[in-house]
């Protein structure tokens, strides 16, 4: 048994304090078993009658009484913060980590590490020794993590850029017309994966799941086309993407798709087979002048392929059914197809809201002239 060194006395006015503190509930939690440990061993409970009638441990409880003993009632109560593990570092040493984890890495390395943070201060003279797990602990505390990067599109903004930005969201702000239709178009590229073995299904508790080893077939090209506002798509399928593909994608627009209308407005990004000379490499001029007469190009700026609501459709559709491993061309066909068809029959619409009013706020330091 562990002899009892401190003694509690309390005052007719501490007890009445305590008494006061429990009843009223305002305290934390922590104060409030202080005040009820001092009050217990005033009146002659053990350490270990008051930890066992309270639930702590007999340390809290010897604590407690050896500070009140020693510094008095205040001290007793008053939460003890525990040792600050920055100690090491103050406020000067931890400006010169950030500075030096936002630096570019020493030679060899493609980032800081933790270990050269901690060994780089130390040869700095900033301090004597510094572990890494400080230097952890202080990177988390400015949310800094030198190890990461992000891939961001950097665009060289100017009038055209502004200019081909504030020409599609006019376009998109326009009320439906049915004879001038805004159509998005777009392509991607899928690969045609097979299974090794067959999957898994999924069951209670436990996913779906597949073998790591396929085999790839190829890749699919895939051309999309949207009429967001009317609920439209199409999606086709191709071996590649060449110019005559995108002009055998243009003669069916306009001759098979929208064969009423007198002209289709097309908004379509910047790829070098996106132009009316791709139609003139591939038809007739006669032919060609033909479908171009009924086309009319909208091209998102360079880096500004988020305008294209195709991409939206795109991203609808990868979710959908391109995630997954489509051995062939058939099975690839089926599964966009019945994606394609489900939209279709919703008539699922886009509903954009981003105008060019909204561009010259949020993206007001693109313009060149700009207040």
């Amino acid at each position: 048994m562990v002899q009892e060194v401190y003694t509690v006395h309390l005052t007719v006015q501490e007890k009445g304090r305590l008494k006061r503190m429990i009843r009223a509930g305002r305290n934390s939690a922590q104060a409030i078993t202080r005040a009820r440990i001092l009050l217990k061993t005033d009146e002659g409970w053990t350490a270990p009658q008051v930890a066992a009638a309270l639930d702590v441990s007999e340390r809290t409880v010897r604590r407690a009484k050896r500070r009140y003993v020693e510094e008095g009632l205040e001290e007793a109560l008053r939460r003890h913060n525990p040792p600050n593990p920055y100690r090491k570092v103050d406020e000067r040493v931890e400006a010169h980590l950030i500075a030096l984890a936002c630096s570019p890495a020493p030679e060899g390395h493609d980032h800081w590490t933790l270990r050269a943070l901690a060994g780089r201060a130390v040869e700095l003279g900033l301090v004597a020794s510094l572990s890494h797990e400080t230097v952890r602990l202080h990177l988390k505390k400015n949310t800094l993590k030198p190890w990461r990067k992000q891939q961001w599109c950097i665009p060289r903004a100017g009038g055209e850029f502004v200019a081909a930005i504030e020409d599609v969201l006019d376009l998109y702000a326009e009320p439906y017309g049915p004879q001038r239709p805004v159509v998005c178009f777009d392509e991607t590229s899928t690969q045609l994966l097979a299974e090794t073995r067959a999957p898994l299904p999924a069951g209670p508790g436990r996913p779906r799941r597949e073998d790591y080893e396929y085999v790839r077939s190829g890749t699919r090209n895939l051309f999309l086309t949207c009429e967001p506002k009317a609920g439209w798509r199409h999606v086709e399928i191709t071996q590649r993407r060449t110019m005559q593909d995108f002009a055998h994608q243009m003669r069916w627009l306009v001759d098979e798709a929208y064969p009423d209308v007198p002209v289709v407005r097309l908004v379509l990004d910047n790829l070098n087979t996106h132009r009316m000379a791709s139609l003139y490499e591939t038809f007739p001029a006669p032919e060609a002048r033909r479908i171009a007469r009924r086309l009319e190009f909208h091209h998102t700026p360079r880096h500004g392929s988020w305008l294209n609501m195709a991409e939206t459709e795109f991203s609808v559709l990868a979710r959908a059914c391109l995630r997954g491993r489509n051995a062939d061309e058939e099975s690839l066909g089926t599964a966009v197809d019945a994606c394609v068809s489900e939209r279709n029959t919703t008539a699922s619409a886009i509903n954009w809201r981003f105008t060019a009013k909204d561009a010259r706020t949020k993206l007001r330091r693109l313009y060149p002239c700009h207040s």
